[in-house]
């Protein structure tokens, strides 16, 4: 028997909005989010009993994603205003600070992975139907993400941060 949606909001929400802050930065990953769950509340009473949950929600948030990246370009961009306060899930504007901002400033494709198998923990199995390609690519991807955020910003593996 699957669960009530409710309780996959509240088991998959935070590790979703991880993904989404670091696909789509802090600004825009509240709204693929929510994007996220409605689209997911519509198709979840076909979903297949046995299905990996948490994947098919990072494959729906991933495709959200793609769609706030191609809407940056077509929108105005406000000014003079003040951001809203994302909330603490994530921890962008912890201490850990130049840590996502060095994770959004990786490659699309090495973002995605290191986001979707070190954020959300997905298999590169998973990671490779998400992005379209082979789980060796997938992992090739995050591997090489890894390796750039190793050398970009050290300090935070000094003090043990992850991915």
């Amino acid at each position: 028997m699957k669960k009530p949606f409710e309780q996959v909001v509240a088991d998959h929400g935070d590790t979703v909005l991880r993904v989404c802050r670091a696909v789509v930065g802090d600004h825009d990953a509240d709204d693929a989010w929510s994007e996220t769950f409605l689209a997911a509340l519509r198709a979840y009473p076909g979903l297949p009993e046995d299905a990996n949950v948490q994947a098919w929600l990072v494959t729906i948030a991933h495709r959200k994603a793609v769609d706030v990246i191609r809407a940056q370009g077509r929108r105005a961009v406000p000014t003079g205003d003040l951001p809203e306060r994302p909330s603490a899930v994530g921890v962008p504007e912890g201490p850990d600070r130049d840590l996502w901002d060095a994770v959004k400033a990786l490659p699309a494709k090495q973002r995605q992975a290191v986001a979707y198998h070190h954020f959300a923990g997905l298999p590169y199995k998973d990671i490779a139907e998400i992005l379209g390609g082979t789980p060796e690519a997938a992992r090739r991807a995050a591997a090489d993400g890894v390796k750039t955020l190793r050398t970009t910003f050290p300090d935070a593996y000094a003090r043990g941060a992850t991915p």
